[in-house]
């Protein structure tokens, strides 16, 4: 038995108390003043966040709602765009961008490894007609932390915007906007920042606005333009989730409160901890080298369904987490360890994971998998924000 359900997938995740308190509050009207001081407050917050001088828009709609806003808003049909496409999230971005007529040419890398920066280079060297380049930050699909800012570097100086895709990394691991170069920079609420699903930001740099102001939007929803002037007054273009916005405010607090180098060391410490947990039980990483910081995938022992595992974690150990998709459905687990997750939650996840893969039969893990975990957590907050990885490839 159990008294609560620990969720660790990766989204939605966990609500801070002080979050589920400012969601229930009584609803305001989102056209007065007292809305429109609480917008005010959050774009400090969110340009601190996001590490940009610019506007942070918020809109009504999931993570991949701020992707379709980001293609429809700044390439027209028949521009050419370059997908850098290693998973689930990848082939989101090829889908999208087909929808919206481009021509998209996919620069694939196996699942479970990052895209070289120099590939990325070579491709636009090759073709300089290149509108864009669509990437993630973290594919969710795979726990892969491409080297966003490396290829940033190498795009420097060339026409090709550079869109990232931040869902699974801003408020979990360092995606500073400004420093990095980046284009487009968008997340979703239900992640690193703590809140339930149905809001998405998005940030651009100087150069993106001044194409999405040359750019006739390619639906009457996403007009981002319109949307940034809304913003500026506080107010956002259609319907706000004045809740959801409402809760933000109490995340970014949380968030900001006693400084994003902690929350990152503290990302990082977690990261550390279920890696060295999962590999004292005998499991692989699905990402071994470039991985991210709030998501771990594992591959499963061979023969054993992903499906059986996790719901044996849920029915007796009170443990959500999730399992892969595609062509790794049923072979790994991922487990999220991002927002509001703290060692407790996650030595759970490992324990539940142990006792599902025994219970599947002809499976033993080494008895001091929680023992060697914790080392490596308390090694990772020992060492420091200040020796963070946030330039080096990081390696296990």
């Amino acid at each position: 038995m159990f008294n609560k359900v620990r969720l660790l997938t990766p989204g939605p995740t966990p609500l801070p108390e002080r979050v589920r308190l400012a969601l229930a509050q009584d609803m305001i009207h989102h056209r007065k003043r007292e809305f429109a001081e609480i917008m005010r407050r959050v774009q400090e917050k969110l340009r601190l966040l996001f590490g940009t001088e610019g506007p942070v828009l918020p809109l009504s709609c999931s993570g991949t709602g701020a992707m379709t806003a980001a293609v429809y808003s700044l390439f027209e049909p028949g521009d050419k765009v370059l997908v850098v496409e290693g998973g689930k999230f990848g082939e989101r971005w090829r889908n999208i961008a087909a929808s919206r007529g481009l021509a998209v040419a996919s620069l694939r890398v196996p699942w479970g490894e990052a895209v070289r920066p120099e590939d990325v280079a070579a491709a636009l060297d090759a073709d300089p007609s290149f509108k864009g380049v669509l990437i993630q930050v973290c594919e969710t699909s795979t726990g892969v932390l491409h080297p966003v800012r490396q290829v940033a570097d190498l795009m420097v100086g060339r026409e090709a915007l550079l869109v990232a895709d931040g869902i699974s990394a801003v408020g979990i691991s360092p995606c500073p906007m400004d420093e990095w170069k980046l284009d487009c920079l968008l997340t979703g609420s239900q992640k690193g920042l703590m809140l339930p699903p149905g809001l998405a930001l998005l940030a651009l740099s100087p150069r993106a606005w001044k194409k999405a102001e040359a750019t006739r939007p390619g639906c009457f929803y996403f007009d981002l333009p319109r949307e940034r002037d809304n913003v500026l007054k506080g107010q956002t273009l259609f319907t706000t989730p004045v809740n959801l916005i409402v809760g933000l405010d109490a995340s970014l607090d949380l968030l900001l409160e006693n400084g994003l180098e902690l929350v990152y060391a503290k990302q990082w410490a977690l990261t550390m901890l279920v890696r060295a947990g999962t590999k004292a039980m005998g499991l692989s990483p699905l990402a071994r080298e470039h991985f991210a910081w709030g998501l771990t995938s594992v591959w499963l022992p061979e023969g054993v369904n992903g499906g059986d595992v996790l719901r044996l974690a849920m029915e007796d150990w009170g443990v959500c987490m999730a399992g892969g998709q595609d062509q790794l459905k049923g072979r790994i687990v991922r487990i999220g360890h991002m927002g509001w997750v703290d060692w407790a939650d996650a030595l759970a996840g490992l324990y539940a994971l142990d006792r599902g893969l025994i219970d599947m039969g002809g499976y033993s893990a080494a008895r001091d998998y929680l023992e060697t975990a914790m080392a490596a957590y308390r090694g990772a907050l020992e060492a420091g924000p200040g020796v963070l990885p946030h330039e080096a490839e990081v390696r296990s």
